[in-house]
C-alpha cells in the first residue's frame, strides 16, 4: 500500500485533513509545537491545548495545580505562569506537571484537528520521529498522512512549510506518494537545510519574534531531530507516543 502525503497550508484548510480521515501532523514551529515537544521531553505529564485565553483561565481555575502557559502577540498574558518560549519549559518547571497551553495559532490548529483519529505534533525538533510514527500509523490503519500547517493568523508561514518538508524527507520514497504541495515543501527544505536558521529568520514571524527580544527562541526551534518524542492527542490531553513493539500505546 502506498501512503498519500497531503499538505494543508493554513488553519482554514485543516478541517480537510480531518475529513479525509488522515493521520494529522500539526506543525507550528514558532513556537507552539516546539514548546509542546520540549515540555514533554522535560517530563511534563501532558499538555491541554486551549483555543482562547478565557478557556485557558477557566481550566486553570478548575485545576490551579496545573501550569498555565501561553502567548498573545508573542508575549506571556497577564497572570500566566509561563509564556510560549520553549526555553522556559525546563525540567525544574514542568517535570511531573500538567500544562494548559494557549497560543495564537498552534492551539487553534490542534482544536480544529481534534476529531481526527490521530493528531500528532510536529516540529523541526522531532521531524524524523514524528514522520516515522505517522507512517507506522498510516500503514497499520490504511490511511493517508496530512501535514497541517498552523500558519500565522490564518496565513501562509515560511517556517511551517519548510518544516513540513523536513518531515516529508523522512518518509521513505518507496512507501509514500507525495502530493505536489508536500513535494514542494520537501524541495524547499532541501534547499534551506544548509543554512536553515538563516532562512527561517528571514520569515515574517521570526522577524517579529526577534523584534520583541526572542531571537534565541527562533534559533532553538530551528534545530532538527534533537528529540525522538512524538506528542499526540488522546482524550483531550497531549501525551508522548511510544512504540514498545509493533503495537501503538501511550506512556
Amino acid at each position: 500500500m502506498t501512503i498519500l502525503i497531503n499538505l494543508e497550508f493554513t488553519l482554514n484548510n485543516v478541517v480537510r485533513a480531518v475529513q479525509r480521515r488522515d493521520a494529522v501532523i500539526v506543525i507550528d514551529v514558532l513556537r507552539c509545537c516546539s514548546t509542546i515537544v520540549i515540555a514533554l521531553a522535560n517530563g511534563a505529564k501532558g499538555v491541554i491545548s486551549a483555543k482562547t485565553l478565557r478557556e485557558a483561565r477557566t481550566l486553570h481555575e478548575n485545576h490551579p495545580e496545573f501550569v498555565l502557559a501561553g502567548e498573545r502577540g508573542g508575549l506571556k498574558p497577564k497572570g500566566f505562569d509561563l509564556g510560549n518560549s520553549p526555553l522556559e519549559f525546563s525540567s525544574e518547571k514542568v517535570m511531573g506537571k500538567h500544562i494548559i497551553l494557549t497560543t495564537t495559532s498552534g492551539t487553534k490548529a490542534i482544536a480544529l484537528s481534534k476529531n481526527a483519529r490521530w493528531v500528532l505534533i510536529g516540529a523541526f525538533l522531532n521531524a524524523k520521529a514524528v514522520a516515522e510514527a505517522a507512517l507506522k500509523i498510516a500503514e497499520r490503519e490504511g490511511i493517508g498522512i496530512s501535514l497541517a500547517l498552523s500558519g500565522r493568523k490564518r496565513r501562509f508561514s515560511l517556517e511551517d512549510f519548510i518544516c513540513a518538508g523536513a518531515i516529508a524527507e523522512s518518509l521513505p520514497i518507496e512507501k509514500v506518494e507525495q502530493s505536489d504541495a508536500s513535494f514542494a515543501a520537501l524541495l524547499a527544505f532541501q534547499q534551506a537545510r544548509v543554512s536553515l536558521n538563516n532562512v527561517i529568520q528571514r520569515g515574517y514571524h521570526a522577524q517579529y519574534l526577534k523584534s520583541i527580544g526572542l531571537k534565541k527562541d527562533v534559533e532553538f526551534c530551528c534545530q532538527t531531530n534533537v528529540f525522538e518524542i512524538v506528542p499526540f492527542l488522546k482524550e483531550g490531553m497531549i501525551v508522548p507516543l511510544k512504540f514498545p513493539n509493533e503495537d501503538l500505546t501511550i506512556s
